[in-house]
């Protein structure tokens, strides 16, 4: 596998206070103060208050499952990986196992969805989410990771079904991505979190690297 460096894409959202937030919710908002050192006022500080689960992110199992893994123990080699974009654009309400059959995924595949969340306003509404038959077909495939371009992979289900099926196999989950601009097709992805001891998620930076 060769990378090509000048085919870099930039796949996370801005973090913002008027970001695009989980249903709109004001509480989800991130909140970003500037001030000077008061020391010597002479140098900028900042300090943000942020949901983990705030624009580009990844979920650990924590955040369905009590007792679950936190983000210091995901293997950060498996989230610097090969990875393949899939246009899912014809989809109006969610992903399901009939949309995907005739995709041709493999297994240890790292899946990237791109839908009408990259390109409408309905991050905050009725985003387009994977439903439990294609989280199921995905965990019968044994795929490495998926990730969505809606705030969460799931929308509204109250038995999170589609966190638990995925999470039960070691697949990671990647939420918030932006797609909109990405052609369908393969890819190598870096999608790093922070380092936060007992974390149930962490923001990522998430990059597309072309290949030749």
């Amino acid at each position: 596998m060769n990378i090509d460096l000048t085919k870099m894409y930039d796949i996370s959202m801005p973090i913002t206070h008027d970001m695009k937030v989980y249903k709109g919710k004001e509480e989800k908002r991130p909140v970003l103060a500037a001030q000077s050192t008061f020391l010597t006022g002479s140098a900028y500080e900042s300090v943000i208050t942020m949901n983990m689960h705030t624009g580009s992110h990844i979920d650990s199992n924590l955040h369905m499952i009590d007792g679950g893994s936190t983000v210091e123990s995901l293997n950060i080699k498996e989230l610097l990986t090969k990875c393949r974009v899939i246009d899912l654009s014809e989809c109006t309400n969610s992903i399901s196992k009939e949309d995907l059959v005739n995709k041709n995924i493999q297994s240890g595949s790292f899946l990237l969805f791109k839908t009408r969340n990259s390109t409408e306003d309905i991050l905050e509404k009725d985003f387009i989410y994977l439903d439990r038959t294609g989280a199921s077909y995905l965990a019968e495939l044994d795929i490495a990771g998926v990730g969505t371009d809606g705030l969460g992979i799931e929308r509204a289900q109250s038995d999170h079904k589609t966190h638990l099926v995925l999470m039960n196999k070691g697949i990671h989950i990647l939420e918030g991505l932006r797609l909109a601009d990405i052609e369908e097709g393969e890819y190598f992805l870096s999608a790093l979190p922070i380092l936060i001891s007992g974390a149930e998620a962490s923001p990522i930076r998430a990059v597309l690297i072309g290949l030749s």
